[in-house]
């Protein structure tokens, strides 16, 4: 198989729609992320206010058009709103492979069917539409929450890189790795479909 094409695209379930972030969605985001502990996890720094939602939404987005990164706001489909992002990043068409990341929700949407129809539409799309080989994520260290959602989905840890990043506080980052490869992928599946039917 070649390399793939990567191109925004509407990724559509039965709790939530993915679809492609843009300026509409700052305001929603901002509602439910601004002021959130999960930013202390992430790299982009603190969101204390709209302006600071806009300016990540602008940085989200020009990484889109340097073809790095696909984005997408998340739209909870019972309630109509927005409820989070997450996205494809570390895009690796020579490689076929991908990094889905820079996940986040709103508190109530937190472990909730909501991330784990996500993970299912975009890991469906990755192996089965793209023809990815190895698909990974990545988390804080301290963010054990994060790494049990991982897990919990089948995606197998291979490790921890140590100072991995600088985050705007100052502090050393060390990140856990995880992936899941295409052989993997059906079994994955059926865990991300049980767990849906719960």
């Amino acid at each position: 198989m070649t390399k793939f094409w990567i191109a925004p695209v509407t990724l559509n379930g039965t709790h939530v729609r993915l679809e492609p972030l843009n300026e509409s969605h700052i305001s929603g985001l901002a509602e439910i992320g601004v002021d959130q502990k999960f930013w202390d996890f992430m790299v982009y720094g603190r969101m204390e206010s709209e302006d600071d939602m806009r300016g990540w939404v602008s940085d989200i987005m020009s990484r889109a058009e340097k073809g790095t990164d696909l984005p997408f706001a998340v739209i909870h489909l019972e309630s109509g709103k927005v409820v989070g992002a997450t996205r494809y990043l570390n895009i690796m068409p020579n490689d076929r492979g991908l990094e889905i990341g820079g996940t986040w929700y709103g508190p109530e949407y937190q472990r909730t069917l909501v991330n784990t129809e996500c993970k299912l539409l975009m890991l469906s799309y990755a192996f089965e539409k793209l023809g990815c080989i190895r698909v990974q994520l990545k988390t804080d260290l301290r963010n054990l929450r994060s790494q049990k959602a991982i897990e919990r989905i089948g995606a197998k840890k291979e490790g921890i890189l140590r100072n991995h990043m600088i985050l705007p506080d100052g502090r050393f980052r060390d990140s856990v790795y995880y992936s899941i490869l295409d052989w993997e992928w059906p079994q994955v599946k059926i865990n991300l479909e049980e767990m849906l039917k719960r």
